[in-house]
């Protein structure tokens, strides 16, 4: 993927300006953890990699996903591996819980959100982040994209309300990582050439993004949920 590929070589100023979602999503999920209490437990429903791992050094942190969803990752550092249709724990047992880009890989996402609010208690806190307009990643295991009101309905029949509910970047930042990722197409020996000619608009689109008020063109969503 572009970000994994790109973010160690960038410095955090340009980071933050094409890959607006990514970086948007870290400064979000620590964010989350700050404010939770220390020693609270927290569940990573879909895990992976366990990449936000170390932003929740404070709390007791657990990591839960299936494990099939890129061959490539290392799956070596799960808590446990299980389907988050069917968590092996306890009800009301976590304080918080996070999903993040990952209810687009669950065949039965209702199922989903409905066992991460059992095992959530009363009042507990779920950042679910999912994308809107982006690339089949991780195939076969990738099957829906969400609108805002697709997670507020899901959430709801799941026994949670949305606390906060906001889309990521609009329609002039989504074009913007649409003309990045057009250079996947070019051959090596064209891809200098072609990123002459993609780069500089990609660059200056997310200036204009401010014109899109009412965000129906966008990346994904950021949603902060409270079990009811």
């Amino acid at each position: 993927m572009i970000y994994r590929s790109v973010q160690s070589r960038l410095p955090a100023w340009l980071r933050r300006h094409v890959l607006y979602f990514e970086e948007t999503i870290a400064t979000e999920v620590e964010q989350f953890a700050a404010s939770l209490s220390a020693g609270a437990r927290l569940l990573d429903a879909g895990a992976g990699e366990c990449q936000y791992g170390h932003c929740f050094h404070r709390q007791r942190y657990v990591a839960v996903d299936l494990g099939v969803g890129d061959l490539q990752w290392n799956y070596t550092h799960l808590d446990v591996v299980a389907d988050l249709t069917a968590l092996p724990f306890p009800s009301t047992i976590f304080q918080a819980a996070v999903n993040i880009v990952t209810l687009e890989h669950v065949r039965e996402p209702a199922r989903a959100l409905q066992e991460i609010s059992r095992v959530l208690e009363s009042g507990g806190r779920l950042l679910l982040i999912v994308p809107h307009e982006w690339e089949v990643h991780q195939a076969p295991h990738d099957y829906f994209r969400y609108t805002s009101h697709g997670i507020a309905y899901l959430l709801q029949q799941a026994g949670m309300e949305p606390v906060s509910l906001q889309p990521v970047g609009g329609y002039f930042r989504l074009m913007s990582r649409r003309l990045l990722n057009g250079l996947q197409f070019f051959p090596s020996l064209w891809f200098y050439a072609a990123a002459v000619f993609l780069v500089p608009p990609a660059l200056l689109l997310p200036l204009l993004d401010a014109l899109d008020r009412e965000r129906n063109f966008t990346l994904g969503y950021i949603c902060i949920a409270k079990k009811r």
